[in-house]
């Protein structure tokens, strides 16, 4: 079966971006092509890199793409970051993500429903939420085919994701505490950080604002005060208790927003 390549809209897209995500649209398989990532959004900086996300049904022909750099087959980046490409195109580099359509719908769905599944990945403390499948829809730009119209978070999820959220950070917390009586720094920092960007989530959750990464979730979430208390981490086995309760307290000064 001949690739048959999909009308696509680059308009914004330097040249060498283009030529990818042409190649991505004419890929076997290929249902849509997206502009993801902060280049998608109102968060471009100067550290911002170019992402794109082909959504493909059953299979994806890749063999286009090697010329171009490091591919990794779906499947070989887990469930939900399924897999991807790391390219370089005139020196530019550009990040490309798979995603099933299939995996997308049915995640998409639950999440409707505000049920959701964590997966530990690589690069992520607090997991990632099979919800971000959605958040991905919700915060891309379509280049390239249809996919399903996604706005605001489902009402389910605003409601039933916090209290989840907020039993895994007590949990966490718990465990640092049992970490710090033994001395453990490790053990203990490391569970308290996980604590933080559980409340993160938590309190981005009950404004219904999407998640796609935990790179600028303590801001949003306004944990100044707790990653404040992570540059200064203690010093010893005995400042490790009373560390412990001001992180605790930062996170539990929910901010007041005024209308």
């Amino acid at each position: 079966m001949s690739p048959v390549s999909l009308p696509i809209d680059c308009s914004g897209l330097p040249p060498n971006v283009s030529r990818v995500a042409e190649s991505l649209a004419a890929l076997t398989g290929a249902r849509a092509v997206v502009l993801a990532g902060s280049r998608a959004s109102t968060q471009v900086d100067a550290s911002s890199d170019w992402d794109l996300t082909v959504y493909y049904r059953h299979s994806l022909d890749l063999a286009p793409l090697a010329a171009f750099g490091d591919v990794h087959a779906p499947g070989s980046w887990g469930r939900l970051m399924n897999g991807g490409a790391w390219l370089s195109v005139d020196g530019v580099a550009v990040d490309v993500m798979f995603r099933d359509l299939a995996v997308v719908e049915h995640w998409t769905a639950q999440a409707q429903t505000g049920s959701y599944e964590l997966d530990a990945i690589l690069g992520y403390l607090a997991g990632l939420p099979t919800y971000v499948l959605m958040a991905e829809l919700a915060s891309g730009r379509t280049l390239a085919g249809e996919l399903p119209a996604i706005t605001a978070m489902p009402q389910a999820l605003v409601a039933g994701a916090p209290p989840r959220w907020r039993f895994a950070r007590d949990f966490s917390l718990e465990y640092a505490r049992m970490h710090a009586a033994r001395g453990n720094a490790v053990g203990a920092t490391g569970h308290a950080a996980k604590a933080v960007l559980e409340e993160a989530h938590a309190r981005l959750c009950t404004r219904g604002q999407w998640v796609l990464n935990e790179k600028r979730m303590i801001g949003a979430a306004g944990l100044e005060a707790a990653h404040e208390l992570f540059t200064s981490p203690p010093q010893s086995a005995r400042e490790l208790a009373p560390w412990l309760d001001a992180v605790q307290q930062s996170l539990s000064d929910e901010p007041c927003t005024t209308e």
